[in-house]
């Protein structure tokens, strides 16, 4: 028996990775890399997804279509193929597997039935395929069917409700801690070295908050490789909470925190080309050098 067609925008860190389990899970998995970057093509190549010259192409072959590409692109990503799908006559079940807020993931999954396909509001917890634990997809609005065929394909797939927005809450309010934590981390280490006290404070948490100081010793100087993707994750993280009445402000913060460390040269990094012997007092230096739009390193 024929299994559905699986189409992935765009093949990124996530994407390819999710492309690679499901291609081996035995599914057909197609992607459009047109006017994308070489790094992203090399991504679809390894993943070993057919690689079709259009997005109309990708309507064309697709039984459904899972989203998944920075936040700030989520939008136009599905009018784009709302736009292929009025002109080409079909109808791909279409799933936003991006972090946005309950309200964008709203109005792109109105966008979206206006052509008459099915929407489905999915939100993805956890690291890409193959790098620990199988990451979950929750899943909210109408029915799950189509994604639940995918659970046990490298993925997790967790059906939340038939709400659109349920999924992308959760997604929210999970990266408001994870995210948020780092960004916290990150400013109160850059106001510490600002004040001429990195040292000693670095020395109190190596004495009452050992777990904290090395989660922030393995992770805060990885950060600038996401910080310019994760400025729209926050962005729509501070949506979420204003519009559920709790202060937006901790995540506006924690954008600003993210543009700070993507002025950095550490921000030309991928995940793949991460410095693993920069130490954290090293990142500090480089990330205070750009506080206020500076250019400087000391």
């Amino acid at each position: 028996m024929t299994q559905p067609t699986v189409a992935i925008l765009m093949p990124g860190d996530m994407g390819h990775a999710v492309g690679h389990a499901l291609r081996e899970g035995g599914r057909d998995v197609i992607t459009c890399v047109a006017g994308r970057s070489d790094a992203t093509r090399d991504l679809a190549a390894r993943a070993g997804m057919r690689m079709l010259p259009s997005v109309a192409d990708i309507v064309r072959e697709a039984d459904m279509i899972l989203s998944i590409l920075p936040p700030a692109a989520a939008a136009a990503q599905a009018e784009a193929v709302c736009a292929a799908m009025r002109a080409v006559g079909r109808h791909p079940v279409y799933v936003d597997c991006n972090a946005v807020s309950p309200k964008t993931v709203r109005q792109i999954g109105t966008t979206v039935s206006e052509t008459g396909a099915a929407f489905l509001d999915a939100g993805i917890i956890g690291l890409a395929p193959g790098k620990g634990s199988p990451p979950r997809f929750y899943v909210s609005g109408g029915d799950p069917a189509p994604m639940l065929t995918l659970d046990g394909l490298g993925i997790e797939v967790r059906a939340i409700g038939e709400t659109i927005g349920r999924a992308s809450a959760l997604k929210m309010t999970y990266a408001a801690l994870t995210k948020g934590t780092w960004t916290l981390q990150t400013a109160v280490l850059l106001a510490a070295r600002q004040t001429g006290v990195l040292d000693d404070l670095l020395a109190e948490f190596a004495n009452s908050q050992q777990a904290a100081l090395a989660s922030m010793r393995g992770q805060i100087p990885r950060l600038p490789a996401d910080s310019a993707r994760w400025v729209g994750e926050m962005e729509e993280i501070a949506a979420t909470f204003a519009d559920a009445g709790v202060t937006p402000d901790f995540h506006t913060g924690a954008a600003e925190v993210f543009r700070v460390l993507a002025r950095t040269p550490f921000a030309e990094e991928t995940r793949e080309t991460i410095d693993p012997d920069r130490t954290l007092e090293q990142a500090l230096a480089v990330y205070c050098g750009h506080l206020h739009g500076s250019d400087k390193t000391d």
